[in-house]
Order: C-alpha cells, then structure tokens, then sequence
C-alpha cells in the first residue's frame, strides 16, 4: 500500500486502518480497469461524507448565526458546502495529485475537475468518520474549513434565484429554468428534488421541503459554481 503520510498530515488525521483511506481515493474510473473482482470506489464514503458535513456544517453554521431563519442558514451553508467551494479547498490542499484515476479520465484532466475534487474530499471525510468516529470528523472538517465557516457571510434565501438570473443573462445570455426531477418520500413528508438549467446545461440539482426551497437550493448552488467559473468571461489577452 501506497505511502499516505504527507496526505494525513494535510487531513491532520492519522488513520489506522489505510484501507479505508485508499477507498477514499478510488475514483469510479480506475476501479473499472482493474478488472475482476473490481474493487470499491469512493462513491458510499462520498455519500457518507456528504451527510457528515452538511451535519458539521449545520452546526456550526447555526451556533454562529443563533437568530436567523432555516432557509437563510440553508444557502448560508451552501456558500461552505457547494462543489465550487470544496473543489476549491481541495484545489489549496493539493489533494488532487493523490486520487486514483482511470487512464481516459486522467487524460482528460480529471485530476484537476471541480466534481472529482469534490466528491473525493467528500469521501476523504466518510473514511475518517469510519476510521475514526464524528468527533473525529469535526475535527477534520474544522481544521480545513474552520476559517471559511468563522467568515461566511449570512446570505438571505430569497437572493439566488434573482442573482442567478442576473449574473446568468450578463455572462451566458440565457435565463435560468428549474425542473422538479425526482419526488421522494410520503405525501406528509415529501422532497422535491430540483434540476436548474442554463440553455443546454444543467448546473446544479438540489432537495427541499417544498419546490420553492429546492428552487432556491439549486440556484445558490448554481450561483457559487457559476461565479467560480470563467464560463462567459472576455478572454484575457496575453
């Protein structure tokens, strides 16, 4: 097994059972080309990960701001959260260099793609949480996001679709459209899970308790990757 001391020293997080962690880096196109049995990829300690931090995050985010309101603490969250942003702490931490990838997807710069960097950052806090146990994924989460959580700004729900639209007609000059996709859960409790759309694209999909909050959901996460983007941006001259 490969040697991991330099990557847990930027987790800050020593593991006891390396397996767990070489897991965490498998992403779905090498697993495919090692043939049979293939091994697991990333995508259950993604999963897991996923709902760890959104927990942490929650919490955090609601100790921080004690007086405001689910939906604004929704998107508030979504600021830490969102693809663009882990990708982008990924991206600092230089983590990418440490996933396993596929020969056609490290051809095609996987290795340096938002999502992949992402959903592995995602995995590497599901293998932690598995190693270890939740304060040992707090603990993580808060040595790598502890700065952009003590510094996030409390943003309003109503805000994204209006500036998604805004920033979308300025930069790609087409408007945002939202789809209801997918209904989960009894009629007393239902989610709604909402794709938007930019022209032929679709840029975010998102769960709420009702259309309009998965609408808003999907927006800011939309807003945040589209603003991380130079998608639309004058080419710079050289």
């Amino acid at each position: 097994m490969a040697d991991y001391t330099e990557l847990e020293a930027v987790l800050g997080y020593s593991f006891k059972d390396h397996a767990l962690l070489e897991t965490a880096l498998r992403h779905p196109s090498w697993c495919n080309e090692q043939g049979e049995p293939r091994p697991e990829d990333n995508e259950r300690f993604e999963f897991l990960g996923d709902a760890v931090l959104d927990l942490v995050v929650s919490h955090r985010v609601m100790t921080r701001f004690p007086k405001a309101h689910e939906g604004d603490l929704s998107v508030t969250r979504q600021q830490i959260v969102s693809e663009a942003a882990l990708s982008e702490v990924a991206k600092q931490l230089q983590i990418g260099k440490w996933i396993l990838l596929g020969k056609g997807e490290e051809r095609s710069g996987g290795r340096d793609k938002p999502k992949i960097l992402a959903d592995m950052f995602e995995a590497l806090i599901g293998a932690v949480y598995l190693d270890g146990d939740y304060r040992s994924a707090w603990d993580m989460i808060d040595r790598v996001l502890g700065a952009r959580i003590a510094s996030v700004e409390l943003k309003n729900f109503y805000d994204f679709k209006t500036r998604l639209q805004e920033t979308s007609q300025a930069r790609l000059k087409s408007t945002p459209t939202y789809h209801v996709v997918q209904e989960l859960g009894p009629d007393h409790d239902k989610r709604f899970v909402v794709a938007v759309t930019i022209g032929a694209e679709e840029w975010a999909r998102a769960v709420g308790k009702s259309k309009k909050e998965a609408e808003q959901m999907a927006a800011a996460e939309a807003h945040f990757r589209l603003e991380a983007s130079d998608v639309g941006l004058p080419i710079k001259k050289r």
